[in-house]
């Protein structure tokens, strides 16, 4: 079990960043593969990025590469993401996700263990 905790969302200009973090419970949080996907008013829920288990490989929606940074730090219980360049379509809730075990992919449904969410809003 683990349990997942957003911060760090807020309104931000176009061009602008922001860092949103994910503090997880739990003792095993080494064992979980965390993802962020974010939803949009009417829109589908959308992977954005995910981060494996030791931290060692990062995955990304192509709508963000380049411009959005995963990182994790076990030691604290912690996932980050770093967003930069920010974009009025990158206005969404933000929802940090877990799943136990390697990474598997992009679908939502892979993903067990949601947090409440962090709204990030882009003005332009």
């Amino acid at each position: 079990q683990v349990q997942l905790v957003e911060s760090g969302g807020g309104l931000v200009q176009a061009g602008g960043s922001l860092r949103l973090s994910c503090a997880a419970s739990g003792r095993t949080f080494s064992g979980y593969t965390i993802g962020w996907f974010r939803q949009a008013p009417g829109n589908d829920r959308e992977f954005v990025a995910a981060i494996s288990r030791s931290g060692e490989g990062t995955y990304y929606a192509a709508s963000v590469k380049g411009r959005f940074t995963i990182s994790r730090d076990n030691a604290k219980n912690t996932v980050y993401l770093q967003m930069n360049s920010l974009k009025p379509e990158d206005t969404a809730v933000y929802y940090c996700t877990a799943k136990s075990g390697p990474y598997s992919g992009t679908n939502y449904r892979f993903y067990g263990y949601w947090g409440q969410g962090t709204q990030v809003t882009v003005s332009s």
